[in-house]
């Protein structure tokens, strides 16, 4: 039935409903003996009753809305347009009473209002519950049943939506798992809170649980790890709600249920950033991103654009992923102006011609060598693309007048046992020596693993898994720090802010996690058992790596800043000075350089005194350890 004739029915229902409403409020006042000039007042009056009361129900829009999904704010529409009909009806017969008399008796408009408040209702509350008919109606192997953990605002309007779509969905909430005693035994929307999360195993049993959503917004990460390891006991699939963070609008839907990522589970909140600071120094000023086409770069070209830039350059040297970030931006902000640049930061004149072209008042560098056993093998690489390349920039942001240049950096930076690490750690300490002398602000941001990153450890896991195993570990001790790629943006972007010249970032990241203690998790948000479904197999430690990384070295110290993740670590003294620093420059900048890896070592510690002659034993696998993980 279409809209139209749907509207001509219920005009013609309301109509009925109207007139026989008076009636029955006669009937029940006079105990069906209704005295005849009575009725014949009904018969007067009916009609203007009805014409009246309708035409505020068109007033009050009851034919514009969709009354399956009526709920409160629609039953106080339908007691307030009532309401306002009979405070018409009361005019109406003061005005024409004749003598002191009314056409009608008192008693008989509050019986109307009351059994019209009654029938409306229900004519309009009927067709949900004709929807909830049907939908019982329906086989049981139709149906999914929903546990919600999470009795609070965000449980109780996904239950109202799920209600409200489970016609077309096939979904059942069964009931809420919350941890606050006063909760227990209580209800909500016809639903009871079953019990607290302990409870959860046999509740999924009890009620024959397919599915559980973790509707907790506001829950720190610590909190979610317990729920997901919990439920992971059982044979229900898991979804979340995400998190406060990433409901920009407050709402809550059924379409944002999501998978549990390994996020969600990292046991730290995220990084919140101070917007109007980062405004500040980024809106209407020309930005340029090295490395604009890896992880992090492309990242950081999403969020600067966000920022409403002047104009924003994209530089790198592959033309594939430089290309995909150009498309991806013009696409979602056209209004920007936006430069796609293949350059490689090695290369000194055409990376300077660049910027004396545009002049970048803000840089960020994340163009960079960063896998560790890659760049053991081709060591000259890295101090070409990481030393090299992150001198040639800064230089070039020197020379052009750049107001900020942030070197995105790394915690293997820290006592490096690795090429990369090293590599990472000189170019800190090139903008660092810019610093003193530049007015230009160079600053660098030192952060752990990037989860989702291209090479780390998270994408080869997932690889691994849907291949059905084994899933590599190469040590059961080895720790790491994580955070996502989103964040360290966040915490790059606001650096920016915070600087004034030399500084090195560095982020509160919380406990290290164990790379184990990830796998495990991975292959069970997959839905599979590790070591039995999913093997774990132990690799021993590549060369270059550390079982664990730290965010400072000894000499440093922690001092705080206005943020309140967000650290800085104190000046090094202990480094080499700027002779050495410039030789080694010239030395990597030579045409042809390419030595051994024993020469590359050796330059390296004519800067850092303390890097290995060779790769650490520590983390050798014990005959224990490389068993394969049950």
């Amino acid at each position: 039935m279409n809209r139209f004739r749907w509207n001509i029915l219920t005009v013609v229902i309301d109509a009925v409903l109207i007139g026989a409403a008076l009636y029955a409020a006669l009937y029940l006042r006079f105990d069906g003996l209704i005295p005849a000039h009575y009725l014949l007042a009904y018969r007067q009056l009916v009609l203007y009753f009805t014409a009246a009361q309708m035409l505020l129900f068109y007033f009050f829009g009851f034919y514009n809305r969709l009354w399956q999904y009526a709920s409160t704010g629609e039953l106080i529409l339908i007691a307030g347009s009532i309401t306002a009909g009979a405070a018409m009806n009361l005019l109406v017969l003061v005005v024409s009473a004749r003598e002191g008399a009314f056409l009608l008796p008192r008693s008989v408009l509050v019986l109307h209002w009351m059994i019209m408040i009654l029938v409306i209702g229900f004519s309009r509350f009927s067709w949900r519950f004709l929807k909830g008919y049907l939908f019982r109606r329906r086989k049981p192997g139709d149906l999914k049943h929903i546990l919600i953990v999470g009795a609070g605002d965000a449980g109780a309007t996904l239950v109202r939506e799920l209600k409200q779509r489970r016609f077309q969905d096939n979904l059942v909430p069964v009931g809420f798992v919350d941890d606050n005693p006063a909760k227990q035994r209580m209800g909500m929307f016809g639903l009871p809170v079953l019990g607290k999360r302990e409870d959860i195993p046999r509740l999924v049993q009890r009620y024959a649980v397919d599915e559980i959503v973790i509707a907790i917004p506001s829950a720190d990460r610590g909190v979610i790890a317990e729920i997901v390891d919990i439920c992971q006991t059982t044979v229900a699939s898991l979804k979340i709600l995400p998190g406060i963070y990433e409901l920009v609008n407050g709402r809550v839907t059924v379409s944002q249920i999501r998978e549990v990522k390994v996020e969600d589970i990292l046991g730290r909140e995220p990084v919140e950033v101070d917007l109007e600071a980062i405004a500040g120094y980024l809106t209407d000023k020309t930005v340029l991103v090295t490395g604009a086409g890896g992880s992090i770069g492309s990242e950081l070209c999403r969020q600067v654009a966000g920022f409403r830039p002047q104009r924003l350059l994209l530089l790198g040297r592959g033309e594939n992923s430089i290309y995909d970030i150009y498309q991806e931006l013009g696409m979602v902000h056209g209004e920007l102006e936006i430069i796609p640049a293949i350059i490689d930061v090695r290369e000194a004149v055409p990376l300077a011609k660049i910027f004396q072209q545009y002049r970048p008042e803000v840089v960020f560098h994340a163009a960079a060598h960063k896998h560790v056993p890659l760049m053991e093998q081709y060591p000259a690489e890295a101090l070409k693309n990481n030393i090299l390349g992150t001198f040639n920039a800064a230089r070039a942001a020197h020379d052009c007048g750049a107001e900020a240049f942030i070197l995105v950096s790394t915690d293997k930076a820290v006592h490096p046992s690795s090429v990369m690490g090293a590599s990472k750690r000189i170019a800190e300490m090139v903008v660092q020596q810019l610093a003193r002398s530049s007015r230009t602000c160079f600053a660098a941001v030192r952060f752990g693993n990037v989860l989702d990153s291209r090479g780390s450890v998270v994408p080869l896991f997932k690889k691994q898994i849907a291949a059905g195993g084994p899933v590599t570990v190469t040590h059961p001790e080895m720790v790491r720090y994580f955070m996502t790629i989103p964040e360290a943006v966040q915490l790059v972007i606001q650096a920016g802010a915070l600087a004034r010249g030399g500084e090195i970032f560095v982020l509160d990241m919380g406990e290290p996690v164990k790379i184990l203690s990830l796998a495990r998790q991975m292959i069970r948000l997959a839905g599979y058992q590790p070591g039995g479904e999913i093997p774990i197999v132990f690799t021993g430690i590549r060369p270059g790596e550390k079982l664990s990384e730290e965010l400072l070295t000894g000499e440093e110290e922690m001092e705080t800043t206005l943020h309140q993740s967000i650290f800085v670590a104190g000046p090094n003294n202990g480094d080499a000075g700027e002779m050495e620093l410039q030789r080694l420059l010239k030395t990597i900048s030579a045409s042809g350089w390419n030595p051994s890896s024993e020469g590359v070592a050796e330059l390296l510690r004519s800067l850092l005194p303390a890097f290995p002659n060779s790769p650490k034993e520590e983390g050798r696998l014990s005959a224990e350890d490389s068993r394969v993980y049950q």
